[in-house]
């Protein structure tokens, strides 16, 4: 192997600020091989001859974001695009510092659907054999970036939620559980290790059965849209059900005299929950008050974004209805918030704003995701032997270096 291609494979940063699992580490060195983090030193004594070094001073290295609830962004909707267009996403994602994703779906028809999963899996297979040696490739690999934001696999936010809590979703593709073949019609992706996460309300018909059935083939389970009593919420919980999606919201209020599920979520400390950190889903005071409820360890940051993010205020069309942004709040043609329009960087900096600790909001917006699909133990924070999935943020918390298994953001 020629000196060029070992620098290729080793990187050495030096003297960045780091955000570790329980403290920040002022200054050190982190040796990059083959993708992963090999070593950390907070010493200078660490030295890769043939390795390209890159000065990170004045920079704070973060583990990558990684969101597990986003419909699209840079004007791309995962419901409708091809592979093609959801690796723009991911290169959209990556200039803002989320290292990986789960393109999210909403209900719809069999047919759309497939289409999504299709392109889904399309992309994947191509992550796939980016890795691989470029003689083993295939020529009708689509062509994408080196270094994007990685697809995980899929999150279905429906289709069996209550028709009483469907916030921006289109109720008409709404389903109950009565067999095996209710969930046959929603296609999964093969291979590459895809990550399945389904949103449900435990209390719709055959709901509790639909997620012992999903925790046996492995997906991941989280409440969301729901009205669930706490008897219900008890049983999803044994069944397999410990995450609730955007938390808060298409959720009865919290009242002194009915908790409901937020009240649940709350206390209920064998349960996490994801966040739309963007002051207008959620206060910022009520922000606070949740995660003071259930610390950083148990708390995840998600965008919810939808296909105008990053383009600014506009009306457009998505999910065959027109949907209006203004001051970066959404609004479909019923009122109702529509998603989002943010980042994980602008929800990371809004909760490092409200005070939490800079390890805290790593692990919301980083570890606690990487936890819930499963995949701690490769992505999720900055610690040998993980990949070396990484992001660097100024003082103003701006994106200045991001680094996705190894190669850097050009």
């Amino acid at each position: 192997m020629s000196r060029d291609q070992k620098a290729a494979d080793t990187i050495l940063l030096r003297a960045a600020r780091i955000i570790g699992v329980d403290r920040v580490i002022e200054s050190a060195n982190v040796l990059i091989e083959h993708g992963r983090i090999s070593r950390i030193s907070e010493t200078d004594s660490l030295t890769a001859p043939d390795a390209t070094v890159v000065d990170l001073h004045g920079l704070t290295l973060w583990p990558g974001f990684i969101d597990v609830h986003i419909h699209g962004a840079a004007g791309i909707d995962t419901m409708q695009s091809s592979a093609e267009d959801l690796a723009r996403v991911s290169q959209f994602l990556a200039g803002h510092g989320v290292t990986a994703w789960l393109p999210t779906l909403v209900p719809s028809s069999p047919a759309q659907y497939q289409h999504a999963i299709d392109a889904i899996a399309e992309l994947m297979r191509a992550q796939h054999e980016l890795a691989m040696p470029s003689a083993s490739r295939r020529d009708e690999t689509p062509a994408i970036p080196a270094n994007h934001a990685r697809v995980l696999g899929v999150h279905y936010e429906g289709p069996f939620v209550n028709v009483a809590q469907c916030g921006a979703l289109h109720r008409e593709h709404f389903r109950v559980f009565e067999s095996i073949r209710d969930l046959e019609t929603l296609p999964a992706i093969t291979g590459n290790g895809a990550v399945h996460l389904m949103t449900l309300a435990p209390e719709i018909d055959g709901g509790i059965e639909l997620i012992r059935e999903l925790n046996q083939r492995r997906w991941v389970v989280s409440i969301g849209h729901t009205r669930a009593d706490l008897d219900v919420l008890d049983r999803a919980l044994q069944a397999g059900a410990r995450h609730m999606t955007h938390f808060m919201n298409a959720m009865p209020a919290l009242h002194h005299r009915s908790p409901g599920p937020v009240g649940w979520g709350l206390l209920n400390d064998a349960v996490t929950c994801d966040l739309i950190a963007d002051g207008i889903h959620i206060d910022p005071m009520i922000l606070k008050l949740i995660l003071g409820c259930k610390t950083g360890d148990r708390v995840a940051l998600i965008s919810d974004a939808i296909a105008p993010a990053g383009l600014g205020d506009g009306e457009y069309q998505i999910w065959g209805e027109t949907i209006s942004v203004e001051n970066s709040r959404t609004r479909n043609a019923r009122g109702n918030i529509a998603g989002s329009v943010i980042t994980m960087l602008d929800a990371v900096r809004l909760m490092l704003s409200l005070g939490a600790s800079q390890p805290d909001v790593a692990k919301m917006a980083s570890l606690n995701p990487a936890r819930l699909l499963g995949i701690d133990g490769e992505r999720g924070s900055i610690e040998e032997g993980k990949r070396a999935d990484l992001v660097g943020l100024d003082a103003e918390k701006n994106v200045r270096f991001v680094m996705i298994g190894g190669r850097t953001q050009s």
